[in-house]
């Protein structure tokens, strides 16, 4: 302890010593600068020749009135970059505690995310999305974390005591946001935040979203694989790029959604209202399409080799240049406002030339406690 001590009093004195030599130091350079130096510099700019007295000394009183202009400029310079480089430190401090303080409330909000109580994890969440509000670097991470929370919490085929079984009817589910808030909630997020997320691939795949609310939502370049999204509302959704391979989307709300370029290989949409979607080159090679509501839709160079229109509403539709080889159409309808593939045979398909129903009024959605009751499929 003593030790310490004498170590401590001997930092001071060196330091007191040092600071002293600096001060003698500068008086002895302002006194050169002042004293000795205006005097040289009148006699060097002379060179040899001669003043007056007081010529001289007004001459000598000239050049030092002109130094200290200078050194009075030097020290406002050094003030102002002593000032810059403590604001820069103080800058950098409040950073490091601000970064810190975000590293905690992430901390804590993850920890929420496992918590037994449906208010707290709900909290979580939405401590979450405040933090990839504020932080860019957090935003990622908090899609991320997101998509997992869905695929952890609402796995398909469900695996949860109490969730409704895979073969339970559509009209005995009820709706994502009552019976599973937490995951309405992280759903919602994923998708407003899906806005400003970097392209890349968000796995979201073999999730049970059964009647989920989606709406506006943006799902773009996400894996929706084998997902159940049977009866979601999905209206006005951006899902360009998104992969929905074998994804179960009976009777699901699609109308005037983004599906440019969408992947549905395979996928199940008997029922699905697609009116009005815009379905440019998507691929539905092999989907199973029966009854669905296609009116209106923009479907020019979309795929649907081997894929299943049975029964569906054509009616308005812009099939142009669309890859129809081998798919079903028997008993379609169809208006004169459907737009075909050059060389497509309307009389071999089977279609239902029908009246085309005009304008297409916009979709009244239900409040997410009201279950719109779903209609036995024709084709079932």
């Amino acid at each position: 302890m003593a030790m310490g001590g004498s170590v401590h009093s001997r930092w001071r004195a060196t330091r007191a010593v040092a600071v002293a030599l600096v001060v003698v130091a500068a008086l002895a350079v302002l006194f050169v600068v002042l004293l000795v130096l205006p005097g040289m510099v009148v006699d060097h700019d002379l060179a040899g020749g001669h003043l007056a007295a007081a010529d001289r000394m007004n001459a000598v009183n000239n050049v030092r009135t002109t130094l200290l202009q200078a050194i009075g400029g030097a020290v406002v310079l050094f003030g102002a970059y002593a000032t810059w480089r403590q604001l820069r430190v103080s800058q950098d401090g409040l950073n490091a505690t601000r970064e810190g303080n975000v590293t905690d409330r992430f901390s804590r909000a993850v920890e929420q995310l496992g918590s037994d109580k449906l208010d707290v994890r709900i909290g979580g969440i939405y401590a979450l999305w405040r933090i990839a509000d504020h932080s860019a670097r957090d935003h990622e991470a908090v899609v991320s974390i997101m998509a997992a929370y869905l695929r952890t919490h609402l796995p398909w085929p469900p695996q949860e005591p109490g969730a409704p079984a895979a073969d339970a009817s559509i009209n005995s589910v009820r709706p994502l946001e009552t019976r599973a808030a937490d995951a309405q909630v992280a759903l919602t997020c994923l998708g407003v935040l899906g806005q400003e997320r970097s392209p890349g691939w968000l796995n979201v795949s073999f999730a049970d979203l059964r009647r989920a609310d989606c709406d506006g939502l943006w799902l773009n370049g996400v894996n929706l694989d084998a997902t159940c999204l049977e009866a979601a509302s999905v209206y006005q959704v951006n899902l360009s790029g998104a992969s929905l391979i074998e994804a179960n989307l009976r009777h699901a709300e699609l109308g005037t959604s983004i599906l440019h370029q969408v992947r549905c290989l395979e996928a199940d949409l008997r029922g699905a209202r697609l009116v009005k979607a815009d379905l440019r080159e998507a691929d539905f090679s092999g989907a199973d399409l029966r009854e669905a509501n296609l009116r209106k839709a923009r479907a020019h160079g979309a795929v649907f080799v081997r894929a299943d229109l049975r029964l569906a509403d054509l009616r308005g539709c812009d099939l142009g240049g669309a890859d129809l080889r081998h798919a079903r159409l028997e008993g379609a309808l169809a208006s004169d406002l459907t737009i075909w593939p050059n060389g497509f045979d309307i009389d071999a398909a089977g279609l239902v030339i029908s009246e085309d129903p005009g304008a297409e009024p916009d979709v009244l959605l239900p409040a997410a406690a009201i279950t719109r009751p779903i209609p036995p499929l024709l084709s079932a």
